[in-house]
């Protein structure tokens, strides 16, 4: 039943989130917006005569609609979720103006609270692409999912770099309905998100890409994750106002990656980082700048991945856990105990490549196997 009256509100014209909220809020449910009368709605604040009676028609010229809608998205596969379901992504929740209503193709999960976004340009750089899905694969191995626009350029490459690891989730958010494939040459793309994560939108089944849904599109990228990772953008780039909503309405941590100067699609992460953005170099940038989660969700946050221990807590000094991390971590484990040792020691003690031995410092730290003591130093950590 709130699935119906809550996909009612969000198929009515002239009501959007931050109204409906109200309406809501003054009346105590979805279910009694949907049969209020004229002078109930006027109960919400904002809310005069003549607007009550323009929503109060809208509603009910929206009531036909709804059943009509759930049986298009069952034939097509889509689920319909609404902001009380318990699927509904928390941090999403968080935010001033989360949708009443999101399609969905995939599953959302608890482990989805790590979620970074990225996003740039369409018309990206060789190198704009080469970065977007080397950080994507670098926070989908950390155990974070990636989280997107679906859109040509930067938002495909992070898509792609977080499916590239064979653990990697990612999540592509859509400015359309979700019966259209845009860009078309995604639709595979898509199939293959849905299969290892979530495609989702707000709009109604047959809502075009329309030029003004993006913006709008764009707060629930930014609502859905802890930060967001903008690699090139113009002063024009719908990729800054995401990092502007991120930092203003929704208060998480933009991360910028710088690129040449004589490139204009610098323009964009170099001035957010002037104007305080984290300079992003490294997948170690990231994730030690990620701020915390809102204090009602900290509790729920669960861990990156279970740690399935078959040893003793305490292993004997020089002897790798036998648990579900890959040889090198091991390998660079096995040289860890309480002293601090240096990133350049293990590199020559384990014969390892420089950026394998920072993401699998980077992967222990966070499954608290292993802390870093200063700078460029770690030790083991007591279990």
């Amino acid at each position: 039943m709130g699935t119906m009256h809550n996909l009612q509100l969000a198929l009515t014209s002239g009501i959007g989130p931050i109204l409906a909220r109200r309406l809501i809020t003054a009346l105590g449910s979805a279910q009694r917006v949907c049969a209020a009368s004229i002078h109930e709605l006027q109960m919400a604040e904002g809310i005069g005569n003549t607007r009550a009676r323009a929503i109060y028609q809208s509603l009910k010229e929206t009531a036909d609609e709804v059943p009509r809608e759930l049986e298009r998205s069952r034939q097509a596969g889509i689920e319909i979720i609404t902001i009380d379901d318990n699927r509904y992504p928390p941090l999403l929740r968080t935010i001033p103006d989360p949708p009443l209503v999101l399609y969905l193709m995939g599953t959302i999960e608890p482990r989805d609270l790590h979620a970074l976004a990225i996003v740039g340009s369409r018309r990206c750089s060789y190198y704009g692409r080469e970065q977007a899905e080397r950080f994507a694969a670098l926070l989908a191995g950390a155990g974070l999912t990636v989280v997107s626009g679906g859109a040509r350029g930067i938002d495909s490459s992070a898509h792609r770099g977080a499916l590239s690891h064979p653990q990697g989730r990612t999540i592509a958010v859509l400015g359309c309905g979700m019966d259209i494939v845009y860009p078309p040459e995604n639709a595979s793309l898509f199939k293959q998100i849905a299969g290892r994560g979530a495609v989702l939108s707000e709009y109604p089944l047959g809502t075009p890409p329309l030029q003004e849904n993006f913006p709008r599109r764009n707060r629930i990228v930014s609502g859905m994750s802890r930060g967001v990772l903008v690699v090139e953008a113009d002063e024009r780039s719908g990729a800054l106002i995401t990092a502007r909503q991120c930092i203003d309405d929704h208060n998480r941590q933009v991360f910028a990656l710088p690129g040449r100067v004589d490139n204009p699609l610098s323009t964009g992460p170099h001035e957010l980082i002037r104007q305080g953005a984290v300079l992003t170099r490294g997948l170690e940038d990231i994730l030690s700048e990620l701020g915390p989660l809102p204090a009602e969700l900290e509790s729920t946050l669960p861990p990156l991945e279970p740690i399935e221990a078959t040893e003793p807590a305490e292993p004997p000094p020089g002897k790798p856990l036998n648990i579900n991390i890959s040889p090198a971590g091991q390998q660079i484990l096995s040289q860890l105990d309480g002293q601090s040792i240096s990133v350049d020691q293990l590199i020559e003690q384990t014969g390892l490549p420089a950026q394998q031995v920072l993401q699998e410092l980077t992967y222990l730290t966070l499954k608290g196997l292993a802390k870093r003591v200063d700078g460029q130093s770690y030790a083991r950590t007591k279990r």
